[in-house]
This record gives structure tokens, sequence and C-alpha cells, in this order.
């Protein structure tokens, strides 16, 4: 497996830049969430990381090799994005979906291996999603839809996962088992896992490492225990913030109702 590291990268829309000069390492193994006020470019710096947008200077490797380089197929054999609201093809059940992850791996109008039907049943029993296997898709609750897109994403088997807000629409139990379930892809599987996330102390507890975005540039990255801090939430935020750290050197924020 190799690092997904960004040079000198500048990502935006047309010719605005919203996010420059972004030097960044994803690495094997590591947990990395990207947080930042709306509209501060997480969105945009994730779909660019992960060859959807091109960028506006600069680039994104994939060990030595340059993202731009790869031709579709090849690219989604080693990266996996998962976008914050993806469309349902009408009547597929939850089965048919999680397959579709395996296209990448799939000869042109092969049918599927054992493999396939292998990946396919470890991904849905890692999202629980056994019991809706013949549901329709467009039948299911907001967070029950979010985790088989995650399992779409589990099934591909890429070794880089890209998570574009994953928590969104789950209630707080299954916020908490799709970042468990992040965090062991890294410590068990070995696999690189970016999540743009919008709460602080979640991005945390499940991080290695934190990107903090703000003012058209990154305003912090590393450890969430030596990144987090009162300063830099008021500046990224616009908020009165205390930080505190556990024994585990794992940062707790408590925000205050008056703003900055």
């Amino acid at each position: 497996m190799s690092a997904l590291t960004t040079h000198r990268l500048c990502v935006g829309h047309g010719d605005r830049t919203v996010v420059a000069d972004a030097e960044l390492t994803f690495a094997p193994g590591r947990c990395t969430a990207i947080v930042g006020a709306n509209g501060s470019g997480k969105s945009t710096l994730l779909r660019t990381v992960a060859g959807l947008a091109a960028p506006l200077g600069g680039h994104v490797q994939l060990g030595d090799r340059d993202l731009g380089s790869l031709r579709a197929r090849e690219l989604a054999r080693h990266l996996a994005f998962l976008p914050q609201a993806p469309l349902v093809p009408a009547g597929i059940t939850v089965a048919e979906l999680v397959a579709l992850g395996r296209h990448p791996h799939r000869r042109l109008l092969g049918a599927p291996s054992a493999g396939d039907d292998a990946a396919v049943a470890e991904a849905m029993a890692q999202t629980g999603l056994e019991d809706l296997a013949e549901r329709p898709v467009d039948q299911l609750s907001g967070g029950e839809r979010q985790r088989v897109w995650i399992a779409v994403a589990l099934a591909q088997q890429a070794p880089v996962l890209l998570l574009d807000e994953p928590t969104t629409f789950l209630d707080i139990r299954h916020q908490l088992e799709v970042l468990a379930l992040a965090r062991r892809l890294c410590d068990e599987g070995g696999r690189t896992v970016v999540a743009v996330l919008h709460d602080l102390n979640q991005a945390a507890a499940f991080s290695d490492q934190l990107v903090v975005l703000g003012g058209g540039r990154i305003l912090a990255q590393g450890p969430p225990g030596d990144v987090l801090s009162a300063d830099l939430l008021a500046e990224a935020f616009g908020v009165h913030a205390e930080v505190h750290l556990d024994d585990d050197a794992r940062p707790t924020c408590r925000f205050h109702a008056a703003l900055v």
C-alpha cells in the first residue's frame, strides 16, 4: 500500500481557488479527518484528492504515480470515494447495489466470481446489512442508505477510502459504528481512510491526523491533541471553546454560546 500525497495542491471551482498550496500525506494504516467551517473547501479538497475534480494547481500522487496518469478503472482499484448524496438507481436492491462495488475488479461482461461474492458478503456483514439484502434501496431510511453506500465502498476493496461526511443521516449509535469501522479498517486492514466530518469531538476521537481548513488554506494539521486549541477554533470556526486532553492525549472540545 502506498501513501496518497498532495504537492502544492490548489483546488476550487472554475478559476476561483478555495484551498491553496495544500501539502498533505495520507499514510497507510492511518485515519485522517478533514474539518473546517461550511464553505472552507473540505468536500472540494476531497473530490480533487479522489481524482474527480481537476486541480487548479499542483498535483496528487499515489506512491510515485501521478493520480492523473491512472485510468478510471485502475484508479478505482486503488481508491474508493463515497460522496455526500449519491444517487440510487431505481428499483435496485441492497445486494445488487453493493455488488456494483466489484465493477473495477471484474472483466467486461464477466460473471461475478467467488471472490466477488465473498467481498460483497463481507462488506454487508461489516455494515450490518445482511437482513436488508433483498430490500429495494429506495425503500430504506436515510441512515440505512448511508450504510449501503459505505458497503459499496468496502466491497470495492480499495486500499484508500475517502468518505465525504459519512455520518450524515445517521443517529448517534450508527455514527459511532461507522467511525469504529473506519478505525478497524486502518488498524486491522492497513487501509488509508480520509473523512470529512463536522463533529470535532468525533473527529478527534477517531483520527490519527486532523486537517483544519480555513481562510483558503490549511490552518493546521497533525495529531488531534497537538492541533486543537481554543485559538485555532476561534480562527477556524469563530467560536469560543475550551479544549481538554484526556489521559491518552485525545482532546475534547467544549463550546460556549457566545461567538467570537
